[in-house]
């Protein structure tokens, strides 16, 4: 039997399904503010319960956001998320038939992602050698290919002679990464005038505070822009990390275990940028940028 469920109550119920299939906050804060858009332009149509929202609603919204100037790449993300809302609707019988199954994605052309050039990743590495702090952030991400997040959640006791161990966040498992001498030598350099604080995360303001990601890019993007490296952003740390090492010839399955990508394929499209740098070598291990 299809229970009745307004607006409200299903987008609620919803994000405190996400919270107890324990998704990273940050899925379920976008997840949220997209039903919440959605919501809000049903009501405007009229709409008071899910059961009342057909396809024609959905496409709608989507023409709308497209009407906006959404990319059509945002278009689609908030696609899943209404996906995802409503197949979680109909498996907890709140609906009959799930009117978003069948609305498909909008086609669009990924951009390959950025990767510094060796002068590039230097001249950020000089420009902010005298700033402790940031130097470890920076050498972390070019010689680990952490993620953003993991950075942020680093807690001392993650730090281990030779590897950072990442804790499980969501979805994703936790692993152990290895940590060369440079990255090594980095964080000891920081350790040392890191401010006593009663906080275990590795990376804390001057008031002994969490720093937080807003934190890591806000500083990040101000040494890019002192160094002279144009729309360059926290990310393409990572990506450097990944198609240096794939240039390098080091092994494919190595690198996705290391910076933790859930699918194969998402390492793989890497290689087209790799293999645009110059002819990757048969055999390679991993090496200090």
């Amino acid at each position: 039997m299809v229970i009745a469920l307004n607006l409200t109550d299903s987008s609620q119920k919803f994000v405190d399904y996400l919270k107890k299939s324990d998704r990273a906050s940050a899925t379920i804060l976008a997840y949220g503010k997209d039903i919440e858009q959605l919501v809000k332009f049903v009501q405007k149509r009229g709409r008071k319960t899910v059961n009342e929202i057909k396809k024609e609603d959905i496409k709608g919204f989507l023409s709308q956001l497209k009407k906006d100037d959404y990319t059509l790449k945002s278009v689609s993300r908030k696609l899943n998320s209404i996906k995802t809302f409503f197949k979680f609707l109909k498996a907890n019988d709140f609906l009959e038939f799930n009117p978003a199954q069948e609305i498909p994605h909008p086609k669009y052309q990924t951009k390959l992602p950025k990767v510094l050039s060796k002068t590039e990743y230097r001249a950020l590495r000089d420009t902010c050698r005298h700033d402790e702090r940031t130097s470890a952030i920076v050498e972390l991400f070019l010689q680990t290919g952490i993620r953003i997040s993991e950075l942020a959640n680093l807690e001392l006791s993650d730090l281990k002679d030779s590897e950072l161990v990442i804790q499980a966040q969501g979805k994703r498992q936790s692993r152990k990464v290895p940590l060369n001498q440079a990255a090594k030598r980095a964080l000891e350099r920081y350790l040392k005038v890191r401010p006593k604080s009663i906080t275990k995360k590795v990376f804390i303001t001057k008031t002994g505070r969490p720093f937080l990601i807003r934190n890591i890019r806000t500083i990040i993007d101000r040494y890019f822009k002192l160094a002279g490296i144009p729309e360059a952003k926290v990310n393409d740390l990572r990506h450097t990390f990944i198609v240096q090492h794939l240039t390098n010839g080091v092994d494919l399955n190595i690198i996705s275990k290391i910076v933790g990508h859930k699918r194969f394929s998402t390492t793989e499209k890497y290689l087209e940028i790799a293999k645009e740098k110059r002819e990757i070598k048969k055999v390679g291990k991993l090496e200090e940028l």
